[in-house]
């Protein structure tokens, strides 16, 4: 009796299924040799990798399933002590199983294998253990920014040691990748390259919160020979919301502290040719004294200025800062070569105000969008649907039916 195996996918694994003459003969009575006890099949099938005796396999390497010229295989499962099923596939011919999902370092796995010969059927049961890769890179992650107290539009930061392009591995990864806060915010990672992830929440993050960030991926495969390493644990807290909006048609910044305006500032911003950028930036850094040359933004039209009270919101080198300079047109014209200016009072005020971490918004302006990354922190000014789109887990997914995201600081 002659039969071609078929494969189907159960429990997330792929076996093969008996055929029908087989399943039907093998629940009658009568002395078919199919109902009889299966033999032990350990003569008739070879594995490719150490089994018993403390042998360790190599988890990076196929688990391979072989038969001799007188039997098939017609059935394999593979499951850790955890219950993880392997993922596998069997030759048309039924001579040979292979896995197709990785093993995992250091398991225990049952191997349970049947067969056919002639019409009777072979059962074997081994155990497999695995030990480490014998060829292993290890993933580590560091996050950012530092420990401390940031503005509640922080983005937290996760920089990896080696690129994770195919989307499998990179759920493993974010999977891993942990980020809770105490009051609650939803939020998800954003992946904006191989090696570098974002993670936002839905709006901006609540005030006086505790973000605690740590990674599980240590001693996970994330990919071929790729396994995950070590990550420090992160802490931070936020603390006021403290949005800063400049409108640059009427040439005011308004600054709200937790939704309540706290101060109106007469300011100046980009004239034409040097619009600023709209859109929401989060602030970078406090530099204090800041030399600004025509040369440092390659603009043709030369100045050489030594400014105070500068506060970084982009890369690029746009800041909010002092501009006594300029006193005469703020509140009144757009002049600066970018940046936002005031008066050397209100630049002080805004100086000690602000901390790295809040957001500066720029409304009004005829320059272009803040981009969301490669030039500071423009994660905000993507939408919260457009942000799911960079995930590895939810993109695809449905979100919670309000989406929307409030970029107005009456959302914080």
């Amino acid at each position: 009796m002659s039969h071609s195996p078929r494969t189907r996918t159960v429990a997330g694994r792929i076996v093969p299924a008996l055929t029908l003459g087989i399943a039907m003969a093998a629940c009658t009575s009568g002395g078919h040799p199919l109902s009889a006890d299966p033999y032990d099949a350990a003569d008739q099938i070879s594995f490719n990798t150490p089994t018993g005796d403390g042998k360790k396999a190599d988890p990076d390497k196929p688990l391979e399933i072989t038969a001799d010229d007188d039997g098939r295989i017609t059935d394999v499962t593979a499951v850790d002590a955890t219950g993880r099923y392997v993922a596998g596939e069997l030759s048309a011919d039924g001579r040979r199983w292979h896995s197709t999902s990785p093993l995992a370092a250091n398991a225990h796995y049952t191997v349970r294998v049947s067969t056919e010969d002639d019409g009777e059927v072979g059962r074997k049961v081994l155990n497999l253990n695995t030990g480490k890769p014998t060829t292993m890179k290890r993933l580590n992650v560091t996050f950012g920014p530092k420990t401390g107290t940031y503005g509640v539009g922080q983005p937290v930061t996760a920089e990896l040691s080696a690129p994770v392009k195919d989307s499998a591995s990179r759920a493993v990864v974010e999977r891993a990748l942990k980020v809770d806060s105490v009051p609650s915010a939803e939020g998800t990672w954003y992946w904006v390259d191989d090696t570098k992830l974002h993670f936002r929440p839905k709006e901006y993050w609540p005030s006086n919160a505790t973000i605690q960030v740590h990674s599980n991926l240590d001693g996970i495969k994330v990919g071929d020979r790729l396994w995950g390493g070590s990550a420090k644990p992160l802490k931070l807290t936020t603390g006021d919301s403290l949005v800063a909006v400049t409108d640059s048609a009427t040439h005011q910044m308004t600054v709200y502290r937790n939704g309540e305006v706290i101060k109106q500032i007469p300011v100046t911003t980009g004239k034409p040719g040097w619009d600023t950028r709209n859109g929401v930036k989060v602030v970078l850094a406090k530099e204090g004294t800041v030399r600004m040359t025509s040369a440092s933004i390659g603009a043709a039209e030369f100045y050489d200025l030594t400014v105070h009270n500068s506060v970084r919101v982009t890369k690029s080198g746009e800041y909010v800062h002092a501009a006594p300079w300029s006193t005469g047109s703020q509140g009144y014209a757009n002049v600066s070569h970018g940046c936002t200016g005031m008066s050397s009072a209100n630049a002080q005020w805004f100086y000690d105000t602000v901390r790295e971490g809040d957001l500066v918004q720029v409304v009004n302006s005829n320059g272009e969008m803040m981009a969301p990354f490669g030039n500071g922190f423009g994660d905000w000014n993507l939408p919260w649907d457009k942000w799911r789109e960079g995930s590895a887990l939810v993109s695809g997914t449905s979100p919670h039916p309000d989406q929307a995201l409030r970029l107005s600081p009456e959302s914080v």
